[in-house]
């Protein structure tokens, strides 16, 4: 593994995809990486309007090296100094982002790139990606300003969930990182078939469920750098719904990703409602037994 892993990015001319170049430039200046711009498609040419001013031609057929080369100017512009590459790949992106996840530190995607729903419905690229990574994965999407620091709320938002996940770690990372606070949200229910007349609930039945939920919190908060400043939320509801809300009034919304089942990683109800709904770009962070074979061949996703 290279001692710098690049922080790809994935384009195809769309401007979901050149809203993920930017915020992915800002993200690899932080860092301190060098930046991968990588455009892959079995379609030797791409048909649309978003690099029109940037080539300084009509909107229309353009080709793969133009896609790849106008990116790669576009991140040397926002940010001068950083190391940038760029590659052409003739497969299928989700086969192509997912082999190149294995030497990444992260890889960043748009929404939707064809089609004028990118705002609303989420790819299968990017959800495949998302799904199947061996690094974390960032979606870029919501109303925000292609700024991967410096945002509108200066804050991250990160979902715990029953156990700690490599998520609250790298949550952590990224708010020291960019020296702003860490909100993290640990949900609760409590179960249906419970009632105030059982023996061990009379009087405040949902204290339990609460005060459990914010043990959970501070047992996935135990190991938290001392210079990160930490706002624990419990809040009783499905956790879709809570971090959604959330996600309006974050910069960033870190969630995990677990293997489950003999099928290898998936996304839970939780990930795939935020994927497609959230209002700020969401990191899908997979647990660390995940990421154990990178260096393996990487195998060729299915398309979603």
């Amino acid at each position: 593994m290279r001692a710098h892993p690049p922080l790809v990015v994935g384009v195809d001319g769309s401007e979901a995809s050149l809203r993920a170049l930017d915020w992915a430039a800002d993200e690899a200046a932080l860092r301190g990486l060098p930046l991968r711009v990588v455009y892959a498609s079995l379609w030797e040419r791409y048909e649309g309007a978003a690099l029109a001013r940037d080539l300084g031609g009509p909107s229309g057929h353009v080709a793969a090296e133009d896609i790849v080369r106008v990116a790669g100017d576009r991140a040397r512009r926002r940010r001068p100094d950083l190391p940038v590459t760029t590659a052409v790949v003739p497969e299928e992106p989700e086969y192509v982002l997912v082999r190149e996840s294995r030497d990444a530190s992260v890889v960043v995607v748009g929404t939707r790139g064809r089609s004028g729903l990118a705002d609303a419905l989420l790819g299968s690229v990017s959800l495949t990606v998302a799904t199947r990574a061996h690094c974390p994965v960032v979606v870029i999407r919501g109303n925000h300003d292609n700024r991967a620091t410096g945002g509108g709320h200066a804050r991250i938002v990160v979902g715990v969930s029953d156990a700690p996940t490599t998520a609250v770690r790298v949550a952590c990372e990224e708010a020291r990182r960019r020296e702003v606070p860490l909100e993290a949200v640990r949900t609760w229910r409590r179960p249906a078939h419970e009632t105030v007349d059982h023996p061990l609930l009379a009087g405040s039945p949902e204290r339990l469920h609460e005060e459990r939920a914010a043990e959970e919190l501070e047992t996935a908060l135990a190991d938290a750098p001392p210079e990160v400043v930490l706002h624990r939320r419990t809040a009783e509801g499905h956790a879709r719904q809570v971090l959604l809300a959330a996600s309006h009034e974050a910069d960033l919304l870190v969630i995990g990703r677990r293997r489950t089942g003999q099928f290898g990683p998936r996304l839970g109800r939780v990930a795939h409602t935020v994927l497609h709904h959230s209002a700020c770009p969401v990191m899908v962070v997979p647990d660390e037994e995940n990421t154990e074979g990178r260096h393996a061949a990487a195998g060729r996703p299915h398309r979603t």
